[in-house]
């Protein structure tokens, strides 16, 4: 049979509906999904769009009105959350407040009746991975707030889970220290074979430490990808403008180019201004688009080598690349993102906008 020597994913969804009592709209709806093992996997989306419906009802905490949940190809639903090989790192880390870094950590060992032996050694090897030596007998409220998650971490990692789920635990750090946690947990995950399931609303953190991303949105899965393809290819609008920043530019197809389309933009004034973009054999002459170009993918051109044409109207400056907010002939908006320095001089007057093929993605309107 067809697939039969796929590895057996850790986790699997299939077709899981949930709606709240009195909830005007389901919080999951059909949602289906295998989380390989040994993988980081993020569940992206807004606030409401189901994530942690989705995080809960693998933890145990929530259960499926439709569909089914499998750990290792057993349904586990009705299972309660402690029979469950998984651990749940909470956003408010939920320690004991007082208990010891040490103790905190040795917590559910105690509870699955292991030898203090075996709980000193594995608290022991919690403590260097997570780098805490020397913080072993400090209580939370002596720990920093990283201290305090990495402390959360030996807890939910010291039983050695199948699943580690980690519901938004980031979003409580300054960004200093935000960054250098998305490093650890990336480490972590790859030095202990752990399967993690990280929900975030944040888009770079998500493109940052994944192996893949599913994008969810009211209820249902937009799209599941490693980061690069989720990024540069996304399935629909609602991919493209959640992840990143995007320029959106209505057009019309008018031929056909082998794999790719020439679109006139419909907004380009009268002088005609063509894309082409590939991978778009789909669309026929006299179809209407959505093209999609990320603004660092633009260069910046002599007016009479660009597609298109306009101005410089204002400038962000951030350090690692310049924000330019642009104007085309006809007024519509166009940001461009340039990395470096960059001359003044050649943001003056009319400049020149300059597409490769696989920069841009059309959309049917």
């Amino acid at each position: 049979m067809a697939g039969t020597d796929q590895p057996q994913p850790a986790v699997r969804l299939t077709g899981v509906g949930k709606t709240y009592p009195g909830a005007s709209a389901p919080a999951l709806s059909g949602v289906s999904l295998d989380i390989r093992s040994n993988e980081f996997f993020t569940l992206l989306g807004p606030s409401g769009c189901g994530k942690t419906t989705l995080l809960r009802m693998i933890a145990g905490f929530e259960s499926p009105d439709e569909g089914d949940v499998l750990l290792d190809g057993t349904s586990v639903v009705g299972i309660a959350p402690n029979r469950r090989p998984v651990n749940t790192v909470f956003q408010s880390y939920a320690l004991f407040p007082h208990m010891t870094v040490a103790q905190n950590m040795a917590f559910a060992l105690d509870m699955l009746g292991q030898s203090r032996d075996t709980i000193a050694a594995r608290v022991a090897e919690m403590v260097r991975l997570l780098r805490l030596e020397g913080l072993e007998q400090r209580r939370p409220n002596q720990l920093s707030g990283g201290q305090q998650q990495r402390v959360a971490l030996g807890r939910a990692l010291a039983p050695a889970p199948r699943v580690l789920l980690l519901d938004e635990p980031l979003s409580a750090l300054d960004l200093k220290l935000r960054k250098e946690m998305q490093v650890e947990l990336k480490r972590l995950q790859t030095e202990t074979g752990i399967t993690f399931v990280f929900v975030t609303h944040d888009q770079e953190e998500a493109l940052t430490m994944s192996d893949r991303v599913a994008v969810l949105s009211g209820g249902k899965v937009m799209q599941v990808d490693p980061p690069v393809t989720i990024y540069e290819k996304p399935a629909n609008r609602f991919v493209a403008e959640f992840i990143g920043d995007a320029n959106f530019l209505p057009a019309t197809c008018v031929a056909l180019d082998g794999a790719n389309a020439v679109f006139v933009l419909d907004s380009a004034g009268a002088d005609g201004a063509q894309l082409q973009v590939g991978d778009a054999a789909s669309f026929a002459p006299g179809a209407k688009a959505e093209l999609v170009v990320r603004p660092e993918r633009i260069a910046l051109v002599p007016p009479e080598q660009g597609q298109l044409r306009g101005e410089v109207r204002t400038t962000m400056y951030s350090g690692s690349d310049l924000m330019l907010h642009c104007a085309l002939a006809n007024g519509a908006a166009l940001r461009v993102r340039l990395s470096g320095a960059v001359d003044a001089a050649t943001l003056q007057g009319t400049v020149g906008f300059a597409f490769k093929p696989d920069a841009v993605r059309a959309f049917a309107a």
